[in-house]
């Protein structure tokens, strides 16, 4: 029996890549938000329609209904807690891809972080402009091709709060988001598969009254560009070198779904 084949499996890049896990060589980070009705969601205003927030419904628990199990049921909006956002979730992606239609390598690839903290704690309303890439790819080197951009403010410590969390006042949400020239140029010129932002969506809170209204969207999802929402423990990161996995439900026909995301990084054993 020849078992050359199954030597080279061994000792390939996957098996580098499993014996650094074992190994403690590589750290595993989850970027999810934990997902329960206390999640906070996008609260458009009337009179548009909103999502419904996630809930659990109890089908048995150890009782008549079911004696030795318990299970639920799930209710959820697709775009809620840490989430993808596909195609056609926009109208400039209606003709492009479902959920379930976005290939696999396609959510894995290089993460890179950006990190503009400072700038969006000191206005919530901080927009990332393509000069903000340009001066970290003067550090860095270029973005990398099927990478995601993701771009840490600070928000997700702002998590455990809605209203914090959401920050509206009666003018609206107040949160930061791209330019629409940035998300014009991720869209249209770079080899991004997509971005991660820590805010309830890929646009800035104010992006309604922008041109065109929620640029990240129209742009990016009209590109088979994707993006991912309400991550957490960006600062875990470093600004190169990990990798990202996104993992969204599979659903027929959705516009988004819930997803676990993780990013491996080098971890402190050798």
């Amino acid at each position: 029996m020849d078992t050359s084949s199954n030597i080279d499996v061994r000792q390939g890049s996957v098996a580098q890549v499993l014996a650094g896990l074992a190994a403690g060589g590589i750290d595993v980070i989850d970027l999810t938000t934990r997902l329960s009705n206390n999640t906070p969601t996008l609260e458009l205003p009337e009179p548009f329609a909103n999502l419904i927030d996630f809930s659990l419904e109890e089908v048995s628990a150890y009782n008549s209904p079911g004696p030795f199990w318990k299970h639920h049921n799930i209710h959820t909006g697709e775009h809620i807690g840490t989430h993808l956002d596909a195609p056609v979730h926009w109208i400039t992606g209606r003709n492009g891809k479902d959920v379930a239609r976005i290939e696999p390598n396609r959510l894995v690839g290089p993460a890179i972080v950006l990190d503009a903290t400072g700038e969006a704690t000191a206005d919530p309303d901080f927009l990332l402009d393509l000069h903000h890439i340009r001066r970290w790819e003067e550090t860095y080197g270029p973005l990398p091709d099927g990478g995601w951009l993701l771009i840490r403010t600070g928000w997700d410590k702002r998590s455990h709060d809605r209203q914090l969390f959401l920050n509206k006042d009666e003018f609206g949400p107040h949160s930061p988001g791209l330019t629409v020239e940035c998300a014009r140029w991720i869209a249209e010129e770079s080899a991004l598969s997509g971005i991660g932002v820590e805010t309830v969506g890929i646009d800035a809170g104010a992006a309604g009254g922008q041109e065109p209204p929620f640029p990240a969207h129209h742009f990016l999802l009209g590109n088979d560009k994707y993006g991912i929402t309400s991550l957490q423990n960006l600062d875990q990161l470093p600004p190169i070198g990990a990798a990202l996995i996104v993992a969204p439900l599979p659903i027929v026909g959705g516009t988004g779904s819930p997803a676990r995301v993780f990013a491996l990084k080098e971890g402190e054993t050798r």
